[in-house]
């Protein structure tokens, strides 16, 4: 698939049909995200792949956004592995863990995997659950599947404003 169809294709399923991402779309998007750049080449990103139905269980006792889809990708970083920019009031991990989930996403869609970008849970609730290190923040989680019958993006998906309105050159 072209870049630009992937990126103006790409839409945050609500809906999958239950069928599991084969092992080769799956290894392809991890790749994605493990070539994704990172501050310093730090690659303090780490994914873990979900598809047991313990795993999901509990996915779904922290979120009601899983939509049905059978891989869950939960996307944390090293918060001891980050570089802090100079101010020293930002530093790299919440970026570089975005910039890793944005490739994994965009990787799906190439691979004609469907995608949903979940923010809606407590981040501490999952790595309580997962026992995850004390040393790793988690971002996000990436719902992963194949749209189910009917499933659309929202009626605003394609709605974009101007560039003029979101670009200013200075």
């Amino acid at each position: 698939m072209e870049f630009y169809e992937v990126i103006r294709g790409r839409f945050s399923c609500k809906k999958f049909d239950g069928r599991p991402v084969e092992k080769p779309q799956l290894d392809a998007i991890l790749e994605a995200g493990r070539l994704a750049p990172t501050a310093k080449n730090l690659q303090e990103q780490h994914i873990y792949v979900v598809q047991s139905e313990k795993g999901l269980v509990k996915i779904d006792k922290m979120t009601p956004c899983r939509y049905g889809a059978v891989t869950v990708l939960v996307v944390a970083f090293d918060k001891n592995n980050v570089f802090t920019y100079p101010g020293e009031k930002r530093d790299s991990g919440v970026e570089d863990a975005t910039i890793v989930a944005a490739h994994m996403m965009l990787a799906a869609k190439a691979e004609g995997v469907d995608s949903c970008w979940i923010n809606f849970f407590d981040p501490d609730m999952v790595a309580k659950e997962f026992g995850l290190p004390e040393n790793e923040e988690v971002l996000m989680m990436l719902d992963l599947g194949y749209a189910a019958e009917g499933a659309e993006p929202l009626a605003s998906h394609s709605q974009r404003k101007e560039i003029s309105e979101t670009v200013t050159c200075i």
